[in-house]
């Protein structure tokens, strides 16, 4: 297991602060504030906690209601909204400075067969034929602004690799459709919490930046302000996110400074075990010196 896997795990590792009450640190990944992915996964982990065993997440609603201080700590408050015979639902209200930044539902069920069936996956190039991100950006080197450089640079807990590579400075339009590989890099444990908030974690990874491909956009560019609104993730069917999982997006509408992105997400043989929906600010703002 990598240092920046471990880490990761730390991260989703909360500490219980008192029944209900869970508090979680924060990891920089160059946004200037608190990754959403972390909010969702850290959120997703209180909930749990408090729900009886046997019982697994399939849904979880989330709300962005502030940006995050990456200096202050996060406190998550649980409401324990319902206990019933197949179902659990609770809400988990995030804090900083004694404001709510994040808000979550999530909904737990015992298990049951059912009806069953599923989209299939595109065919796309495998993950060993492509290129990490982190690779790219690092060959990107003095085109990354300076601020932000390290950070976005350094060791990830997740391994991404885009099918379709988009070039982060100066991206050019282009359909609202993309493929993208990932997976922790380093082996979890097996312990089905850990891996539903790790893909929790990276779901919140390339969603606005496929509304903004249309455009010509990127989350650097000054003359445009991106933010997660909400996020929507449902879990299908068990995975592990150790191994390779494949992120297909498309985003079919933006309007009224909001885009919307939507995503499943399959194992390499093609099971589908999530879908993921989010909304978010795509707000133009004056040219304010470039991009970065």
């Amino acid at each position: 297991m990598t240092d920046a896997v471990q880490e990761l795990l730390d991260l989703i590792d909360l500490e219980r602060l008192e029944v209900n009450i869970y508090r979680g640190r924060n990891r920089d990944i160059g946004s200037g504030r608190v990754y959403g992915g972390q909010v969702l996964a850290q959120a997703l982990v209180a909930a749990q906690r408090t729900v009886d065993e046997g019982r697994v997440v399939h849904s979880m609603h989330g709300y962005f209601i502030l940006p995050g201080d990456l200096e202050a700590p996060i406190v998550y408050f649980v409401d324990r909204l319902r206990d019933g015979r197949s179902f659990t639902t609770r809400s988990v209200t995030a804090i900083q400075h004694g404001r709510a930044i994040f808000n979550l539902s999530a909904s737990f069920q015992i298990e049951e067969e059912g009806p069953d069936h599923q989209l299939d996956p595109p065919d796309v190039p495998a993950p060993e034929d492509l290129q990490s991100d982190l690779e790219m950006l690092r060959e990107m080197g003095g085109r990354i602004p300076e601020h932000i450089r390290p950070v976005l640079t350094q060791d990830r807990p997740i391994d991404f690799r885009m099918v379709e590579p988009v070039d982060y400075i100066d991206p050019k339009p282009g359909p609202p459709i993309r493929h993208l590989w990932f997976r922790a890099d380093g082996a979890l444990t097996d312990e089905r919490l850990t891996h539903q908030a790790v893909l929790a974690y990276a779901s919140d990874y390339g969603l606005l930046t496929t509304a903004l491909q249309p455009h010509g956009l990127s989350h650097w560019h000054a003359t445009i302000q991106v933010a997660s609104l909400d996020h929507a993730l449902w879990f299908h069917r068990p995975f592990r996110a150790d191994q390779w999982l494949l992120f297909v997006m498309d985003s079919p509408a933006a309007c009224g400074a909001r885009g919307f992105a939507r995503g499943s997400i399959f194992t390499r043989d093609g099971v589908l075990v999530a879908s993921v929906a989010q909304e978010g600010l795509m707000r133009p703002r004056p040219e304010a010196g470039g991009g970065g």
